[in-house]
């Protein structure tokens, strides 16, 4: 007997959800609020439209689909299947968010905020989401493959990421490491760390650090299979150096960074809490990512707006 597809609609709480978690009850998070001239009107009213967009989505849904829902807190415990469809509806972040635990599966980011979220990777609005996954069900949409980058310690266990994965203290406080460039040049150094970036995080953190150092590295675009990679304050002293602090990433070349502090953490798109460690003296081996976010472009070419 064959299963019929799965869609698994991907979401987080609401700010209104975050603020009663954290003070008990409504007139406790609207006094919070008005301490800091903000209104509970505001807060009700986007979360209202993101509980009407996710009402909105889950309606279109075919009814002979399975159905599956997911918060993003929760995404490190989820059994995806291979055909999964998953909906993110919500802010670009949660695409990336979701992206790490994906092997090829389809993502339709649905914006249900067009006029505060920018759509960069939820670019479906709500009303064109059920022509969207007719399409993708179809096998007639337009994919977006997005490249990723992926993290090996050399214990066998791997991260992936969208937009970077960071190496270094867990505090950001100075690393010491041995770092391998993808042309066999070897420094020690001692940093606040270093990132490597796919062309999606290159409009992000990558790009603040470009900036600010004026690299001419050109950085690599979204679905551009290559990686930009940026050592953080490079600290030079007689056992450190700052020659290597940048470079870039072709598919099938690797960075290594052996750790030469205890307790240094990879962590990807700034999720801290879902990480790998490193002890003194274990390598990592960061590359290209085999798989790719198979991001689903709107039905009929129209992005939220």
């Amino acid at each position: 007997m064959t299963l019929s597809p799965r869609a698994v609609v991907v979401h987080r709480r609401t700010e209104l959800d975050e603020l009663l978690a954290r003070h008990g009850t409504r007139g406790a998070a609207d006094f919070f609020l008005r301490t800091r001239g903000r209104s509970m009107s505001e807060v009700q009213e986007r979360h209202d439209v993101v509980k009407a967009a996710l009402a909105d989505v889950s309606a279109v849904l075919p009814t002979d689909w399975r159905r599956g829902t997911v918060e993003r807190s929760d995404l490190d415990r989820f059994l995806f299947e291979p055909d999964d469809v998953m909906v993110a509806v919500g802010q670009d972040g949660l695409v990336a968010n979701v992206a790490k635990y994906l092997d090829h599966q389809l993502v339709i980011g649905v914006n249900p905020e067009p006029t505060v979220n920018p759509g960069v990777l939820v670019p479906v609005s709500v009303p064109a989401f059920g022509d969207t996954l007719s399409a993708a069900a179809a096998g007639s949409a337009d994919i977006d493959a997005r490249t990723m980058v992926a993290a090996t310690s050399d214990d066998g266990q791997t991260l992936l990421a969208l937009n970077e994965v960071y190496v270094g203290h867990p505090s950001h406080q100075s690393a010491r490491y041995r770092l391998t460039t993808p042309a066999g040049q070897t420094e020690r150094q001692s940093s606040s760390g270093l990132i490597v970036s796919t062309g999606t995080g290159a409009t992000g953190w990558c790009r603040s650090i470009w900036l600010e150092r004026r690299s001419e590295l050109p950085l690599p675009a979204p679905g551009e299979p290559g990686l930009a990679w940026f050592v953080r304050e490079a600290w030079p002293s007689p056992a450190t150096g700052t020659e290597h602090t940048e470079g870039l990433l072709s598919a099938g070349e690797s960075l290594v960074i052996t750790a030469e502090t205890d307790g240094l953490v990879v962590f990807g798109d700034g999720i801290e809490t879902d990480r790998l460690s490193l002890a003194w003296g274990q390598q990592l081996t960061v590359t290209v990512a085999p798989t790719v976010l198979r991001l689903v472009r709107p039905a009929g070419g129209s992005r939220s707006m």
